[in-house]
């Protein structure tokens, strides 16, 4: 069965243009070292709920959009391998200027489904 990693973060929607061009970035390089999937989704249809939510989750402001993404890997051996290269790959350490999104305010982890169809 494969593993995957889960991410949920607040976008400003000013920077989401530069949001997206990181992603396209991340995306090719995640597969290319290993990654079976990388998906990244603009929330469309997530709603601020009174008790959770995914705004409420990562504190997300008026003028901030919800990405939900994940990547799918072989294992999570292939997943810890896929990492240290991704970490490791000069094309993801070049000079950006600040991140066009607040770090501190996103979700992250790794899971191992217990079914797929």
């Amino acid at each position: 069965m494969s593993y995957v990693d889960g991410f949920v973060l607040a976008v400003p929607k000013a920077k989401l243009d530069d949001y997206k061009k990181l992603a396209n970035l991340a995306g090719p390089i995640w597969k290319e070292h290993g990654a079976l999937a990388y998906v990244e989704c603009i929330g469309d249809d997530v709603p601020y709920g009174e008790l959770t939510s995914f705004p409420r989750a990562v504190q997300a402001k008026d003028d901030e959009t919800v990405v939900f993404a994940w990547a799918v890997y072989e294992s999570r051996q292939s997943r810890d391998a896929v990492m240290a290269k991704v970490m490791a790959d000069p094309r993801l350490t070049p000079d950006w200027g600040p991140m066009p999104f607040d770090m501190k305010r996103m979700i992250f982890g790794g899971f191992q489904p217990f079914i797929e169809l």
